[in-house]
């Protein structure tokens, strides 16, 4: 199979492509596959990191207000269907695959004009404006969640099949428990809340968390805080302020990333994020409650309506961003770490929504096309 997989600016589009691109691989080894991106997004390290040629055209999200640099931005994208149609006529591709983004508009409309098949796969519960628009003519449209699915009335053909992640959700005894415990350097005799705003970090959780921690030094659980690379020493020197060592604190574990996230996870008894669509999948995927924080000012809020999908079935509670602080994050986390039974309740419920066999339901519906 040759396969084209247009993704560009985020993780939250680009590992999926991979991850289909690894299966087509695992597949048929044999298979032809390249990268469409822009020179501009994590694309330009993800793609070659994973052993793909990635090819750029220039592509631009349209902003909310008529300005020069939108109006600038529409012309170049539009310049970014000539180049998408060379890089396609060279390679001659027998399938155009798009996880959503704005680099979805050019490499399509291009694949379109050369009558080559195309397929879309959306992770957010509530489609972005470029999947709504292409899916009415791409030959298929995969989605993470059923609300997704419902939200997109026009498009040709929808198949919720989830979205691919590495996270798994591990058969731990109570003896492995104990060792990824101590590899976290975590106390093995106490519950644990996972922190974290993604590899970008998120202010408003770091905020609240500071505080929280300060204003709360005798917790009755621990925390695993992972405020982001960029935000750490910033951390570190506002909990110095207030007299605290960031290595130093009483049942709170500070560290920049968690690259062991998978364990992390799993060990984990409540987690507290964003709602991206990677984060809601690999959440339910290991069946744990959460606290959402979802990112506000983001397309269609597609992070709240991403949340909700895990609230309506009783798995997760909602802190809308302005309304953060320290107290009111404090009383939603004390209130569900007190009932043990109700977080493994909720934590099951959360795995209703996860789905078996993502990568290969992806695979078979492309082969169809």
């Amino acid at each position: 199979m040759k396969v084209v997989i247009s993704a560009a600016g985020t993780g939250g589009h680009i590992n999926p492509g991979i991850a289909i691109a690894n299966k087509i691989k695992e597949k048929e080894p044999m298979s032809k596959i390249i990268f469409i991106g822009t020179k501009n997004g994590l694309e330009t390290d993800l793609v070659p990191r994973a052993g793909y040629e990635l090819k750029t055209i220039e592509a631009y999200g349209l902003g909310k207000k008529i300005t020069l640099q939108n109006i600038k931005g529409i012309i170049k994208t539009i310049n970014g269907i000539g180049q998408a149609k060379k890089i396609l006529k060279e390679f001659n591709p027998d399938v155009v695959i798009g996880t959503g983004g704005y680099i979805c508009g050019p490499v399509f409309l291009a694949a379109r004009k050369l009558k080559i098949p195309t397929v879309l796969h959306e992770s957010n519960a509530f489609p972005g404006l470029a999947v709504k628009t292409l899916s009415k003519k791409a030959n298929l449209t995969l989605v993470g969640f059923k609300e997704a699915k419902e939200r997109l009335p026009k498009a040709k053909k929808v198949i919720v099949t989830g979205t691919p992640t590495k996270i798994r959700r591990l058969k731990l005894s109570a003896e492995d428990k104990l060792k990824i415990k101590k590899e976290l350097n975590l106390n093995p005799d106490l519950k644990t809340v996972l922190i974290f705003g993604g590899s970008q970090g998120a202010m408003a959780i770091n905020k609240a968390t500071l505080d929280f921690i300060i204003e709360n030094p005798n917790l009755e659980f621990q925390i695993m805080w992972a405020p982001g690379p960029k935000q750490y020493e910033i951390i570190q020197e506002e909990l110095n302020k207030k007299g605290a060592d960031i290595n130093k604190i009483k049942n709170v574990r500070v560290v920049p990333y968690i690259y062991n996230m998978e364990e992390a996870l799993n060990i984990c008894d409540l987690v507290v994020s964003r709602s991206g669509a990677m984060t809601i999948t690999e959440i339910a995927k290991v069946a744990k409650p959460a606290i959402f924080i979802p990112l506000p000012n983001v397309s269609q809020n597609h992070q709240e309506y991403n949340a909700k999908v895990l609230v309506n079935v009783g798995a997760a509670q909602i802190i809308l961003n302005d309304e953060l602080n320290s107290k009111i994050l404090s009383a939603k986390i004390k209130e569900m770490m007190k009932d043990k039974a109700k977080l493994l309740e909720m934590g099951e419920k959360a795995n209703t929504v996860s789905i078996d066999n993502v990568e290969e339901k992806i695979y078979e519906a492309i082969k169809k096309i």
